[in-house]
């Protein structure tokens, strides 16, 4: 009984290895495009935030602006957020400055985070502050692994 186990365990593990090797050979050869999906998702994060602030929040960008001063925020902080993700809209999906952007636009996450805690908490259905962190997380992750394929090259002379 013992060595009918023990063979049926050894054919597992050698097809499981083999299936194994196939996904890692999958994984190996995704793994440069994980910065450009990164970039390009947080750059539409960014953009969708800009749309919703202009187009879609009940009193448009003058309310969201005068939101801070209600909440009691220094006059410079939503000129930071402003630029932030305008920075972020414009310049992560063609990776320009990205590890600059992603560096600039992380303090904002953990501000945001803050002001949602402190409001309503952790938890995202509950507009807490789950989502910034997450936000912010994968901001410093873009300042690591930088600008990845498919990136234009501003600034760098190309010659014949």
């Amino acid at each position: 009984m013992g060595r009918v186990y023990s063979s049926a365990a050894n054919i597992l593990v050698r097809k499981g290895s083999s299936e194994m090797r196939q996904l890692d050979s999958i994984a190996r050869a995704g793994t440069p495009y994980v910065p450009l999906l990164l970039r390009v998702t947080l750059g539409s994060l960014f953009i969708a935030h800009l749309y919703w602030k202009v187009a879609v929040y009940p009193g448009g960008l003058d309310r969201w602006w005068s939101n801070f001063a209600a909440n009691g925020y220094p006059w410079f902080v939503p000129w930071y957020v402003l630029s932030a993700e305008l920075a972020g809209a414009l310049l992560l999906i063609p990776g320009v400055a990205v590890r600059g952007v992603s560096l600039y636009a992380a303090p904002m996450m953990i501000g945001a985070a803050h002001f949602w805690a402190v409001r309503n908490g952790f938890w995202f259905v509950a507009a807490g502050a789950e989502l910034p962190i997450v936000w912010g997380v994968l901001l410093v992750l873009q300042f690591l692994l930088g600008s990845g394929p498919y990136a234009l090259k501003v600034g760098k002379r190309v010659t014949d």
